[in-house]
């Protein structure tokens, strides 16, 4: 009897009871607090930290979000911002943050889930495209958090972290979040924190879509 063979599928649960395919996602299987809820779970530098618990995916993306804000020669537009903050926003469905150097030695597969996952949030939250100049000035701020997420939060000393880990981008001085959330620098949140904020940001932007700029923040 010849069988029929059944596409490749890959499917995990989510915190709100519904699934998603990771090998074939459907861009409204979440929910954006479980968005936020998984990228709160999602570990930077592969869960090593020198706090007692790692930093989150999601307090990493809101720091390039708010690194970009303040560098930025004018105020960003609401879809900029929302691309920024979502900008490792596939890392909640495929549950990791794989650490730079060891994506490539994983190869075209893990790199074709990801794209798949990328282009499900951008198609789920309408992202523009990144222009050159913008995904310049985005790498510009994301490799400024790493070096410093390295230094205060991984434990890399300096020396390190531009001969072995190979950052060039200058360790920040002052951490973007500690002004705006009043919380002690660099120290990594605990998730019920991460999740709340991610998700009360995401919320504020997608509730401002459909304004050109955004109004100036206290």
């Amino acid at each position: 009897m010849k069988t029929i063979e059944q596409p490749a599928s890959a499917w995990m649960r989510l915190p709100s009871g519904q699934r998603i395919d990771l090998a074939n996602p459907n861009p409204y299987a979440w929910t954006d607090h479980d968005l936020s809820v998984r990228l709160a779970r999602v570990y930077r530098w592969g869960g090593e930290s020198i706090h007692p618990i790692p930093l989150s995916v999601a307090q990493h993306s809101l720091a390039v979000l708010e690194l970009r804000r303040v560098w930025a020669p004018k105020p960003l537009t609401v879809d900029q911002e929302l691309r920024e903050l979502l900008h490792d926003a596939e890392e909640a469905l495929l549950g990791f943050d794989c650490i730079s150097k060891l994506k490539p030695l994983l190869g075209d597969p893990l790199r074709e889930v990801s794209d798949r996952l990328s282009k499900a949030v951008a198609v789920r939250y309408d992202l523009p495209e990144w222009t050159d100049e913008e995904r310049v000035e985005h790498k510009r701020a994301d490799v400024a958090c790493a070096a410093s997420e390295a230094l205060y939060c991984a434990g890399w000393t300096e020396h390190e972290i531009s001969h072995v880990l190979g950052i060039i981008e200058p360790v920040l001085k002052v951490d973007p979040l500690a002004r705006r959330y009043e919380c002690t620098p660099w120290e990594p949140w605990p998730s019920a924190v991460a999740v709340e904020r991610f998700h009360v940001e995401l919320l504020r932007l997608l509730g401002l879509r459909g304004r050109r700029q955004l109004p100036k923040l206290a």
